[in-house]
């Protein structure tokens, strides 16, 4: 079976959907049949633009592309990172895939010092807004700085401009760059997005069974269930990546724990929700958790009232 991968081009998309071609290729071994997996570059808006993408992530920048290049039968499937996936289904697709979800955590990087090491007023360089406001609930005293570019741009800023930088743990484990991590923040004070740190695999609603089946042999229930909760949350709140929403469920046995925030950009107020129930239940924890926080004045600090 030959199959074409749809992937951006950067560095680290390139590295995660190789990585993945890898797996498809050895899981089809296993099966008993051989595959092989050409990778397929695909351009898109978030590639092109050079402004900032706060509002621009928020309709699926680094998505659209690569799933109208797989409707029109470029690609056979695609990977994306979960956490930028849009939380409305697409007509003609489907996530036939989530695998095993790696580290969710965000990871400072600096010169050896860690946060609490760092000097009052450090420079510290995000383009995430959710990274950015916990980041000032934690240090008020931090010049959080918005930063745009790829991973080794971002990395090259470091005793260039700031003190340090704040990227996802597993991007940077992706691309072979776990050494330039001086700390990893606890998910309790620094939330993650939701879906962040896993990959989502699209296909055709009429992708052969047999691509179907064998992408199926990939999904692992218990990320697919933390995921489901936590972009559940985001999708009631409906917030994208320009509001400062965090989510991550964890699964243990057959019970799932959402832990839900939302935070004012100065990083002075927020809003917990910590929400429990059997894992079949994931959906509706995660709407449980955003209509909860929406009855507590979430949509204040989200700007939107």
């Amino acid at each position: 079976m030959n199959l074409r991968l749809g992937t951006r081009g950067s560095a680290l998309a390139t590295a995660q959907s190789g990585q993945f071609a890898d797996r498809v290729v050895a899981a089809s071994r296993e099966g008993g049949a051989e595959a092989a997996v050409e990778l397929v570059t695909v351009t898109t808006k978030g590639d092109i633009d050079r402004g900032s993408l706060v509002g621009l992530s928020q309709t699926g920048v680094f998505v659209t592309a690569l799933r109208e290049a797989l409707l029109r039968g470029e690609c056979d499937f695609v990977v994306h990172s979960l956490k930028d996936m849009p939380t409305a289904p697409y007509e003609g697709l489907q996530t036939v895939a989530i695998p095993t979800r790696v580290d969710p955590r965000d990871a400072l990087c600096t010169e050896g010092e860690t946060l609490a090491e760092l000097p009052h007023g450090a420079a510290i360089g995000t383009g995430s807004p959710r990274r950015a406001a916990q980041l000032l609930a934690m240090r008020p005293d931090l010049d959080v700085r918005p930063l745009r570019g790829n991973v080794d741009t971002r990395l090259g800023r470091v005793g260039d401009g700031l003190d340090g930088v704040v990227l996802a743990a597993a991007g940077l484990e992706r691309l072979g760059r776990g050494d330039d991590v001086t700390e990893r923040l606890a998910v309790t004070d620094m939330v993650p997005a939701p879906g962040q740190g896993a990959l989502a695999i699209e296909i055709r609603d009429d992708a052969p069974d047999e691509l179907r089946a064998l992408l199926a042999t990939l999904d692992d229930p218990s990320t697919r269930a933390a995921v489901t909760a936590e972009r559940e949350a985001l999708r009631v709140l409906d917030a994208g990546c320009a509001a400062p929403v965090a989510a991550h469920a964890v699964v243990e046995g057959d019970r799932l724990t959402l832990h839900t925030r939302v935070i004012d950009t100065a990083g002075r107020l927020a809003l917990n929700e910590r929400n429990t129930g059997d894992v079949s239940e994931a959906r509706a924890i995660g709407r449980a958790a955003g209509f909860s926080l929406l009855g507590r004045g979430a949509e204040r600090l989200m700007g939107r009232a």
